[in-house]
């Protein structure tokens, strides 16, 4: 690629970002339609793609272009939690946790990796599972403390007494 088309894919993807952040999809993707073909199948443009086909509910579309930009770079724990997000919503929530752990292997210290490691361990119906990984996440993290009572992937164990004792010990309330 010369230099000329460089700048212009550049800008395109910049073009794309900053609708991102406007919230303006639809004119993300447009943005990106508009790098030549021969370009949009680099990383950088395949998980952008990705990325937004996901915010706009794609999730099967998104999970076709994530899978070319994990070719790419199988150990990028951003495009890995991408692919999960869309695993899980297009009902595959085993490789969803596949894709979570291999984030952790590569991220152990990243408490969001391990708080979606116990969303999707809760979701599977493995209590055990989604409470190691949640108390280990809150440990590292108190401000995920947060999430928790809007995250539905708890719904089913919201009321479960060890659940709450696990999330009050981190509120460092009385059970």
């Amino acid at each position: 690629m010369d230099e000329k088309a460089r700048r212009r894919r550049d800008r395109l993807i910049d073009e794309a970002q900053g609708y991102r952040m406007l919230g303006m999809y639809d004119n993300a993707l447009e943005s990106l339609d508009r790098i030549p073909a021969a370009d949009r199948d680099e990383f950088s443009v395949l998980f952008l793609r990705g990325d937004l086909l996901r915010s706009v509910e794609r999730h099967a579309e998104a999970l076709e272009v994530l899978h070319r930009a994990f070719e790419q770079q199988p150990a990028d724990v951003d495009l890995l939690m991408a692919l999960a997000w869309c695993y899980k919503r297009t009902d595959q929530l085993p490789r969803a946790i596949t894709a979570m752990e291999q984030a952790y292997q590569i991220a152990p210290k990243e408490p969001v990796v391990l708080y979606n490691l116990s969303c999707y361990w809760s979701l599977a119906g493995d209590k055990m599972q989604c409470l190691s990984w949640l108390g280990r996440a809150l440990r590292m993290s108190s401000e995920l403390l947060s999430l928790i009572d809007s995250e539905t992937d708890f719904d089913s164990l919201r009321h479960d007494p060890d659940f709450v004792k696990l999330v009050n010990l981190a509120k460092g309330t009385k059970t």
